[in-house]
């Protein structure tokens, strides 16, 4: 079965270490709000706000999670120090997109997809499936891989936070974008599809995807 999908809008964000001047403090005015997000719920909220869906069905992704925190947890476990409530808190899948919906008062349906390197593909086939009633829905996917001592394990990835967000609806028109042999050197591979279809993205034309299940 294959499902064709028009990308209404996108946004992409990314940085050889960390990405550097979001505008969280004026998206999240609430400081104890603020304080709590972890940095993957920072880019979310950037991008939901760049590509202006307040409200609907997310479907979010992510290989890794909020791997700071997890590391933290580790790193306490390893130490005998007091696990931090806020890194336990924070440490689960779900939690950037949480964030967003509390910020935002989103009270749609949001799934999280976490499939390796196969991550952001699996979003697209889920995302394409529960566009079938019409909806327009948010994809997302975003990497946070920024901790001490990342160097020792990491030998090919050149950007450690990424995040990428495609807005969608189901089609019945031709593919543009051929979404099939991609690559995207020095990006994480579980966000490779989400940004070869961002960055093949133009407000010039119709930008439609054929997802194969």
């Amino acid at each position: 079965m294959k499902i064709n999908l028009e990308i209404l809008e996108s946004s992409y964000l990314f940085g050889n270490k960390e990405i550097e001047n979001l505008n969280t403090k004026e998206l999240v005015p609430t400081m104890v709000l603020r304080r709590r997000l972890t940095k993957a719920a920072k880019l979310v909220i950037e991008l939901i706000n760049n590509v202006n869906f307040n409200n609907g069905r997310i479907i979010y992704g992510t290989a890794y999670g909020e791997l700071l925190a997890t590391s933290n947890i580790l790193n306490a476990i390893l130490k005998n120090d007091i696990l931090s409530p806020t890194d336990f808190q924070n440490s689960v899948y779900n939690t950037a997109v949480s964030y967003s919906s509390i910020l935002f008062k989103n009270n749609s349906e949001i799934l999280t997809i976490s499939s390796g390197d196969e991550t952001s593909l699996k979003a697209l086939k889920v995302g394409a499936i529960k566009a079938l009633d019409g909806d327009e829905l948010l994809l997302i996917c975003t990497e946070t891989l920024n901790i001490d001592n990342i160097e020792e394990v990491n030998n090919c990835i050149e950007y450690l936070e990424v995040a990428v967000a495609l807005k969608v609806r189901v089609t019945d028109q031709a593919a543009t974008i051929d979404i099939n042999n991609i690559s995207n050197e020095g990006f994480p591979k579980s966000v490779e599809h989400f940004m070869y279809i961002a960055k093949k993205f133009s407000n010039d034309k119709k930008n439609i995807i054929e997802v194969d299940l």
